[in-house]
């Protein structure tokens, strides 16, 4: 089981207690911006030479600041204090104390005996934290008046965060704003609304990503809410340097400027560029100048591109070095393609191996679905060309076999048509005498609707044969020679 980062969260008999994080403090679930102490397990422990600064997180980790410990009392990160403020008292979470704080206090350029470093007053009661909450609880509704406020009084500003005192007597409004906002009608309105004493304090855009947090585009906690606190200036010349795309919706961060992770590698990008030479953008050949492109610190491969081509050359940088040498003699190099290094930067791959997966695949499913969607074409294929189901039978089914597709088929009435002469004749004479009457005249074979199919199991009905001239019938086979031509009239 892990063990918890401070007291509030530490474990009971395997049950997390606390802020719930189950040993995630350090990723911000309970406190933004947290430090892990390592050096508080450590034996030596000295309490005379101790550090008496105890760093103080404020509004979960938004705010930090430094408190004298002045009782000499030992306190653990988690643990709630009553802090001195400048109109009563605030209520905080202990961050760091110990050797850690001086280390914080160099590096924010802080003496140990500076005189405005405000004092620790207590451990918080039960009473201190109830009042605490109920403050809290007011800042959300008090942020939507706010901005509400601010709106009537068309003020070019943009609320962010409302910080109420655990006293419930002061309340610090953070806002944003490209010029300088004249908010003197607007505090009055804020004192007399909210009853407390109004302190407005102007952010960065990126202070505001900091407060609000979020998830960056790596898929990570925001880095300015998470363990950033110090913001560096970035511009597009740290892309350039990285052969990054200028584009400025994949290089801005939530916050609307760029993204400060362009500093993190720009330090080992500097140093391998040293290994390219300079003012070796343009190269003279036979065909022209060709510009550099891009450059590949990984494969030490400059890119470049001859006029009217777009095709890219990969140059080694010794190869580079020795076309600079020869421009710089008068010499034009011929050819691009004869220094391209661009075979040998990367390896032959290997081929693939095919296994034999045959049998060890089961291809159900696909034949389940396959199934399904015979079905679903069968059954809309059940109904007549006019949409109407057959009479006789129920909608959406019809008997099986490729027989029952229609009368109209001359195949199945070639295919069904009887052998014997005597059929033969006593068929057409059938047909001769309803041809004069009504088509769709159901005959004595059996209740067959105009364009049904025959019914394979009825043998009796026999099928109506379309009368054609002697022409279209083709010739005569060898054992019709004997029947008689088909009649010419009624």
């Amino acid at each position: 089981m892990t063990t918890m980062g401070c007291t509030s969260c530490s474990t009971n008999k395997g049950k997390p207690n606390g802020c719930q994080s189950n040993g995630g403090c350090s990723s911000g679930g309970c406190n933004r911006l947290n430090v892990h102490d390592w050096l508080a397990n450590l034996p030596f422990h000295d309490p005379s030479g101790s550090c008496r600064i105890v760093e103080v997180s404020f509004n979960q980790g938004s705010r930090k600041e430094f408190f004298r410990n002045n009782n000499l009392q030992d306190y653990e990160k988690g643990d709630f204090v009553a802090v001195e403020s400048q109109n009563g008292y605030d209520v905080g979470m202990v961050n760091l104390t110990g050797e850690l704080v001086r280390l914080q206090l160099k590096k924010r350029s802080v003496t140990e005996d500076s005189q405005e470093i405000k004092k620790i007053l207590r451990p918080a009661s039960e009473t201190d934290l109830q009042r605490w909450r109920e403050n809290k609880a007011r800042e959300a509704a008090a942020l939507v008046r706010a901005r509400a406020d601010s709106r009537q009084l068309k003020l070019n500003m943009k609320l962010c965060e409302v910080e109420i005192q655990a006293d419930g007597r002061k309340a610090t409004f953070y806002y944003t704003a490209d010029d300088r906002v004249d908010f003197r009608e607007l505090i009055k309105i804020y004192a007399s609304e909210f009853k407390v004493k109004v302190e407005m304090k102007q952010i960065g855009a990126r202070q505001e990503s900091a407060k609000v947090g979020g998830i960056g585009s790596c898929g990570r906690e925001l880095c300015c809410s998470s363990w950033l606190t110090e913001f560096k200036s970035v511009t597009t010349t740290l892309a350039r340097y990285q052969n990054l795309s200028i584009n400025q919706t994949k290089l801005s961060g939530q916050c609307g400027r760029l993204k400060c992770c362009l500093n993190y590698e720009l330090d080992t990008y500097l140093d391998a560029l040293q290994q390219f030479p300079d003012h070796a953008d343009v190269l003279e050949t036979t065909k022209g100048n060709a510009h550099l492109v891009k450059k590949d610190i990984f494969k030490s491969v400059m890119w470049y591109v001859l006029p009217d081509s777009s095709r890219h050359y990969p140059l080694s940088v010794e190869t580079v070095r020795n076309i600079k040498e020869m421009n710089k003699n008068g010499v034009k190099v011929e050819e691009l393609e004869v220094m391209e290094t661009g075979r040998g930067l990367k390896g032959k791959e290997p081929e693939p191996q095919f296994v034999d997966v045959v049998g060890q695949i089961s291809l159900r499913a696909l034949e389940r679905n396959s199934q399904k969607r015979r079905n679903r074409e069968r059954d809309r294929g059940r109904e007549t060309p006019g949409g109407h189901a057959q009479q006789g039978q129920p909608a959406g089914q019809r008997p099986r076999g490729p027989e029952n597709r229609g009368g109209g088929n001359r195949n199945t009435e070639q295919r069904n048509r009887p052998q014997s002469g005597d059929n033969r004749g006593q068929q057409q004479s059938s047909d001769s005498r309803n041809r004069g009457g009504n088509p769709n005249q159901p005959q004595p074979g059996g209740n067959r609707q105009p364009g049904e199919g025959n019914n394979r199991g009825n043998m009796n009905n026999q099928p109506r044969v379309e009368r054609r001239t002697p022409d279209q019938r083709g010739p005569k086979r060898p054992e019709d020679g004997n029947q008689p031509p088909p009649p010419t009239g009624n």
